[in-house]
């Protein structure tokens, strides 16, 4: 069983405790009650039972046990347990379920332990049939509210619990409404409403075989089931893949006696924000709609009222509801999302939970609480979610603007961009020469695409995830991108982008598209993009994150630019330099095929001479962007053959050369042989890093005298160096770290580079690596774990390959819940990593550990690093602010876990700067 909570059987019941009260729950209980129960729970204790509908929740561990079985059946008790929760509700509500003349109505709703809007099914009104419809019809005197009750419930009933289509029952209800001349739902009279209820039992009819039952205990079942079911929907289970939420811990179901905002216009329905949920901005926000329940507020069918319409409307209901937003506000801690309903002039509050809201929100709550004493630094912290950002530092579509998606995938990299729908990475940088914006389109990418993501303003692929190669290098280069779009076909010969589902081609080279990397849309037209604005709350929260956390940031930046843009979101350093990306420019190529295929010394050192001062160039570029700071070059790491063309374009191009008499052939021919030599079959696991090093020598001696000549001419220019530290790849031997320090050292002394500013370590990338890190660290001043690649030879997943079917069929198989390259697989990956650091500080206490895969950006991630005791995170640019506050949150946890009594309010206690943590030791995984 998935949840944490204890089940322990209730006074009176044999077995566990399925079904709990709301009187009986609390906030505290949310793993078993689900959120919703929970709070609930939370708000009838607070506010008392005068403003909360009674019910009761039945478990998560409920809905786990239900799916466990095949057929899906309840477990042992439920159904007793329901029965008896039912009878405490009719005697609490002083009504009985299917009541011919004063039946009580309930709602069925699901209610997971993390918020999932929309993602699960919901039932109203339930209780109602041919009979209590015209009790209750002659009970409230209100003959169209009873009738324009039951309609939804048949068909929320059969759409819900049975699967007749949505579309068939709202075509019926805009057959009926045109037969009447309703504009409107609220339009329809008692006998246009007895009309669709009669049209409704028929699809039902159709559809199951079966009349719609009118015992209320079986609609109870069917929905309760439903709710259940709704766990393994389909769109539930992609929320859970995009959120990274676990499968196994199911949803609970809470069953909540009625109250109607449908009775008139006295009576409305709505949800109500404790703040703006966009700005932050401490005034509340919403929308309403009178006459209405709640399924018509976020359906999107009826035009909704602001929130502040309503103190027009009803001043006393309106004023009671702002009072009820800052009690739970206050209470929580945190902003709030309160759905609302008012029948005959009487509020009610149906649900609370925690705001969803946009990062400029977050930050905007998170200062404002601690300004009005409602919380400390450092649970104000602990109110904003970091993943989110990095949407301050992009370009975003303008809000104004209201077209609609053509496509939708993941949201891989943020910010918005648009331009000219390009193929191929030489076209993007030939058109990017040109002054052109463009798209780059493809299936996939590769390394030999990386020129194309730095002339493209935005990279859109058709397969992957959020962990692909596309994703990893367009959020290094802070470049938009969209990917995994799999209802697109982008079919590079042909030079078209089509529908799936349709084979419209929707873009052709040249056109126009758009992409929003922060939602994952597509669009093709002309979009409007903003810069985002200065933020001072923003600058505020991350200044309050600096103080606290133990965790250094860095970046991984390969060149000036994104150094200089690392430094400004506040990176301390570079964690990651690497040096292939600056061989993979179009004029760098050249020379490095040049060394390659070099056959004579001479031919060598001449290759070498060529690339030794545009190196050099490099790094006097990005250590003027570090002045001061940590730069982590990483001498040449992938293979060689990624520098030369691929072997199948060689061998047809040396066939069309033949075939024309080309008096190139001869060379073609040459360079394919070499492309042959080079060859591996498995190349990631091959001839790379200090492999590399050790066979071809003269590449990182090049390499290291342009890092030593560099540095060296900033200095003599009066400029402040960087600390240089120079990273050796791929160690997996004791004895291959041994040689390459000594040629780096070697280096070094030639270049007259004084030793004592000079830090020589290791990428901790293999599983032997983090084994024997003891020995290694005997030659190391540094640990950095390359974690991309560590989890690759840890689990024996290539990532591009993995990406494209492997992950999302493990994923729909809850082999893991989340791809472990975007999330560290803390028991494997982790605890390797956790080894590695045993292992290097035994050898050398003070020796300095980071990380620079991409794993340095996530915050689940970064609160792992800490615990492990590493010394700094590294990651891309666009995510050094994530990780700025991630590193800190892990801190704040550890204080409010420390001090679980202290108030909340106690923003003006001991300051901030005050706070330190040591290292923690690693835990086991």
């Amino acid at each position: 069983m998935a949840s944490s909570e204890t089940i322990e059987p209730a006074a009176g019941v044999d077995g566990p405790t399925w079904v709990y009260d709301f009187a009986d729950g609390s906030r505290g209980m949310r793993a078993l009650l689900g959120g919703k129960g929970a709070n609930v729970a939370e708000m009838t204790r607070l506010l008392g039972t005068g403003r909360i509908p009674a019910g009761f929740t039945i478990t998560t561990s409920a809905c786990v046990a239900f799916l466990g079985e095949r057929p899906h059946a309840y477990p042992e008790g439920l159904s007793r347990q329901v029965d008896a929760a039912v009878a405490r509700l009719e005697e609490a509500a002083g009504h009985r379920l299917g009541d011919p003349r004063d039946p009580l109505l309930v709602s069925v709703r699901s209610g997971a332990p993390e918020s999932m809007p929309g993602m699960m099914d919901t039932v109203l009104n339930l209780g109602l049939g041919d009979r209590s419809v015209e009790g209750l019809a002659e009970r409230t005197g209100n003959a169209r509210f009873a009738w324009d009750s039951y309609r939804r419930l048949l068909q929320m009933y059969a759409n819900v619990v049975h699967g007749v289509s949505g579309e068939r029952l709202e075509a019926q209800i805009a057959d009926v409404k045109r037969d009447c001349g309703a504009a409107l739902d609220t339009d329809l009279d008692v006998a246009a409403l007895r009309e669709l209820a009669r049209r409704f039992k028929a699809l039902y009819r159709e559809h199951t075989g079966e009349e719609f039952p009118q015992d209320p205990r079986v609609q109870l079942d069917g929905a309760i089931r439903a709710v259940f079911e709704s766990w393994e929907g389909e769109r539930a289970v992609h929320y859970r893949r995009i959120h990274g939420m676990p499968d196994d811990i199911g949803t609970a179901v809470n069953v909540q006696q009625m109250v109607f905002g449908n009775k008139g216009e006295t009576s409305g329905s709505g949800v109500a924000f404790s703040r703006d949920e966009m700005t932050g901005a401490p005034e509340p926000s919403g929308d309403f709609l009178l006459n209405a329940q709640g399924e018509d507020v976020v359906s999107g069918m009826r035009n909704t009222q602001d929130l502040a319409d309503l103190v027009r409307i009803m001043p006393a209901v309106h004023d009671e509801l702002i009072g009820a937003l800052r009690t739970l506000e206050r209470h929580y801690g945190d902003m709030q999302d309160v759905e609302f309903t008012i029948e005959e002039g009487r509020l009610f509050l149906l649900q609370t939970r925690t705001a969803k809201r946009h990062a400029q929100a977050a930050v905007r709550f998170a200062v404002d609480a601690v300004a009005e004493g409602l919380l400390d630094r450092e649970r104000a912290l602990l109110t904003v979610d970091p993943s989110t950002l990095d949407a301050l530092l992009h370009q975003t579509i303008d809000p104004a603007f209201g077209g609609a998606p053509i496509a939708t995938g993941v949201a891989a990299s943020p910010g918005a961009a648009k331009g000219a729908v390009v193929f191929t990475a030489h076209a993007a940088v030939e058109a990017a020469a040109r002054g052109e914006a463009v798209v780059l389109m493809r299936p996939f990418t590769e390394a030999d695409d990386v020129a194309g993501f730095h002339a493209a303003r935005g990279i859109v692929t058709s397969e992957g995830g959020k962990a692909s190669h596309a994703a990893l290098v367009a959020r290094g280069m802070g470049r938009p991108c969209v990917a995994g779009v799999a209802s697109l076909d982008i079919d590079v010969e042909a030079g078209e982008v089509r529908l799936k589902a349709t084979g419209e081609v929707i873009a052709r080279a040249g056109d126009l598209i758009a992409l929003d990397g922060s939602s994952g849309a597509i669009m093709t037209a002309d979009v409007p993009l903003v810069d985002p604005p200065q933020n001072a709350c923003f600058d505020t929260v991350l200044g309050w994150a600096d103080e606290l956390r133990r965790l250094g940031v860095r970046a991984n930046a390969d060149t000036a630019a994104d150094a200089a843009r690392a430094r400004s979101f506040g990176a301390e350093g570079v964690g990651l330099c690497r040096t292939e990306h600056m061989f993979l420019e179009a004029d760098r190529q050249p020379g490095m095929r040049a060394l390659i295929l070099a056959e004579s010394d001479e031919q060598r050192a001449a290759a070498v001479a060529r690339l030794l001062p545009v190196q050099q160039a490099d790094f006097e570029a990005l250590f003027d962007a570090m002045a001061g700071l940590p730069v982590t070059v990483r001498l040449l790491d992938p293979p060689l053959h990624e520098f030369l063309p691929g072997l199948t374009e060689l061998e047809m191009q040396v066939e069309r050369e033949r075939a024309a008499g080309d008096a190139g052939l001869a060379d073609t021919e040459r360079l394919l042989e070499r492309v042959k030599a080079l060859h591996e079959s498995n190349p990631m696991l091959g001839t790379r890093g200090s492999r590399l090093g050790i066979l071809h020598p003269g590449i990182y001696e090049m390499q290291a005298r342009a890092i030593f000549r560099a540095a060296r001419t900033l200095r003599e220019r009066g400029a402040e160096p960087p600390q240089v530290e120079v990273m050796l790849p791929l160690i997996a031997y004791e004895r291959e770290i041994e040689l390459m320090r000594a040629l780096v050292e070697r280096v070094a002394d030639e270049e007259a580079f004084d030793r004592s500013e000079l830090s020589i370590g290791t990428m901790i990338e293999l599983p032997r690596a983090c084994v024997i890190a003891e020995q290694i660290a005997g030659h190391a001043d540094f640990f950095s774990f390359g974690t991309n690649d560590l989890t690759q030879t840890t689990i024996g997943f290539s990532r591009d390959d993995a990406e494209k079917a492997l992950l999302g069929a493990y994923l729909d198989a809850e082999v893991f819940d989340r791809s472990p390259f975007e999330t560290l697989d803390t028991p494997g990956v982790g605890r390797l990593v956790e080894l590695g650091c045993e292992g290097g500080r035994r050898a050398r206490p003070g020796l300095k550990l980071g990380i620079c895969g991409e794993h340095g950006g996530d915050p689940d991630s970064i609160a792992f690093f800490h615990a492990a005791g590493l010394d700094y995170v590294s990651c891309s640019p666009f995510r050094v602010p994530v990780a700025r506050v991630a590193a800190a949150q892990a801190v704040a946890r550890e204080l409010v876990a420390a001090e679980p009594s202290a108030a909340s309010s106690a923003a003006g206690s001991a300051p901030i700067a005050a706070v330190s943590a040591a290292p923690s030791s690693a835990p086991s995984a």
